[in-house]
């Protein structure tokens, strides 16, 4: 969708984040996905008189990881606030969350802009917070509440308004998203509901400084949602003002199926949510020590892996972007590579496009197709080196290997054994192809006078003839070796 150029959008991004945590925020309730309604309750999560939280302490380790990914300030001391509103899944009426003392402040990440070039979205806090409920809708009109969710822990990353477009929008959550499943404290699952975001969203005539009314725009349970909902939203205040209409600060729930926001409420103010110190929990004190333990056990981020994919292994940034895009997939090249070094002898470098190339093709296109977790593909990182380097030594051909590759796919064995079953070895034996070579020019004498006349393309001819005469196991480079040496020969 093209929108208007004489104006610009001003947007923000508020995204909550499921940690992947066993137990929730502030009891010991189980924080799985999944599991039966109401099932995974207590008098804690339940809000009952009496019943007091406890902080997770693995809540305030996993916030502190993503706050030092992306560079933020960690208070030494941050405090809780109950965040007060009414709604059927919030038993309590209140959330603990934090308001005036984040634990995180002042961050920021770097993401990839339209035209190549590198772009830096402020983060202003993260803070700790527990979920709500869910109600659910059925078809006979009625409302259901399920409180499993209540009290499962999330992390808020508020980001500055910083973003200019639908598509820098998407790029920074995709940044996120990458973000927190590197540091293994989120599955990044928009469908499931693990990461959410909301877009705060406004434009402005290009050259203005002052911002315009903001709108709020919830229910985007996919990457392509956010950037979809945000072209319309934009689109839609563009056109109003535009007729002379005045933008009205409000909350839109993005329909997927219509690809239209609908009004869900007004706001009159910034803030419609009454915030209060939490009594129950005493303030988080975070100390040096513990800052850098945290520090040190952060891996390699995304940005900095694919950097390094590209300068010591000599990738194209492409090939980089893909196998970096996710941790696993990332693990299992590496693993993979370290694993084809052993075998053939050669540093990473000789051997990093040839993998890359098997993983982004043939391995990425069963884990997309059969929705698989890398961790669940039937061929091991050492099985598929083992089996590219046997194409590398010629054992056997590119055509072998997609048949070997299936049939490590089907039965998930080492492909020497199963080349030991098939007797799909490679034959690269001169003399044996040589006489091949000499029955096939022997019986296409016509093709032979053709290509002594000058008709190059004939060779492709000749080249399959002796494939198809091996049954496919020659060794093409040698067959090809040996046709030219032939052929030159009948020219001389």
């Amino acid at each position: 969708m093209k929108l208007n150029d004489t104006y610009e959008p001003v947007i923000g991004l508020e995204v909550h984040a499921q940690m992947l945590t066993k137990s929730k925020a502030f009891c010991g309730c189980p924080a799985t996905f999944g599991d039966e309604p109401n099932t995974n309750v207590c008098p804690v999560c339940l809000g009952l008189p009496g019943a007091l939280p406890v902080l997770n302490i693995n809540l305030v380790e996993y916030i502190l990881r993503m706050g030092l990914a992306v560079g933020c300030r960690i208070a030494p001391k941050s405090i809780f606030a109950r965040k007060n509103y009414f709604y059927p899944d919030l038993p309590k009426g209140y959330q603990i969350s934090q308001y005036e003392e984040p634990i995180c402040q002042d961050g920021g990440l770097e993401i990839d802009t339209e035209g190549g070039g590198k772009k830096r979205i402020g983060i202003i806090r993260i803070h700790m917070e527990e979920d709500a409920g869910k109600l659910i809708h059925d078809v006979d009109a009625d409302t259901l509440v399920d409180l499993n969710r209540c009290g499962v822990p999330l992390i808020e990353i508020v980001s500055a308004p910083d973003i200019r477009s639908p598509r820098e929008a998407y790029q920074y959550l995709h940044k996120i998203r990458q973000i927190v499943t590197y540091l293994g404290i989120c599955d990044g699952n928009m469908e499931e509901g693990s990461l959410r975001c909301d877009a705060n969203v406004s434009v402005r005539k290009k050259g203005e400084t002052s911002y315009g009314t903001k709108t709020e725009v919830k229910n985007m349970n996919s990457f392509r949602n956010v950037e979809r909902a945000l072209e319309f939203e934009i689109n839609r205040q563009i056109q109003l003002i535009e007729r002379g209409g005045r933008v009205v600060q409000e909350t839109l729930l993005w329909d997927a199926n219509q690809n239209i926001a609908s009004p869900m409420r007004s706001k009159e103010e910034a803030h419609d949510y009454r915030y209060f110190p939490e009594p129950d929990l005493v303030p988080v004190a975070v100390d040096e020590k513990w800052i850098q333990k945290v520090k040190a056990d952060i891996p390699e981020l995304p940005t900095l892996r694919r950097d390094r994919f590209v300068i010591e292994l000599g990738l194209p940034t492409y090939d980089a972007d893909i196998l970096t895009a996710e941790k696993g997939i990332a693990d299992y090249y590496e693993e993979a590579l370290d694993a084809l070094g052993r075998i053939t002898g050669n540093g990473s470098a000789e051997n990093a496009k040839a993998l890359s190339n098997w993983v982004m093709t043939d391995v990425l296109r069963v884990v997309s197709e059969k929705k698989l977790d890398i961790h669940q593909f039937p061929i091991t990182p050492d099985n598929l080196a083992a089996m590219i380097g046997l194409i590398l030594d010629g054992t056997i051909s590119g055509k072998m290997a997609k048949e070997l590759y299936e049939e490590m796919m089907r039965s998930g064995e080492h492909p020497k054994v199963i080349i030991q079953k098939k007797g799909m070895v490679q034959v690269s034996d001169a003399s044996a192809i040589e006489k091949v070579v000499e029955e096939v020019l022997d019986a296409n004498k016509q093709q032979v006078q053709k290509f002594l006349n000058g008709n190059e393309k004939v060779f492709v001819f000749f080249v399959g003839e002796a494939l198809k005469m091996m049954k496919g196991k020659g060794n093409p480079k040698i067959v090809n070796e040996i046709l030219k040496q032939k052929l030159q020969a009948l020219r001389d």
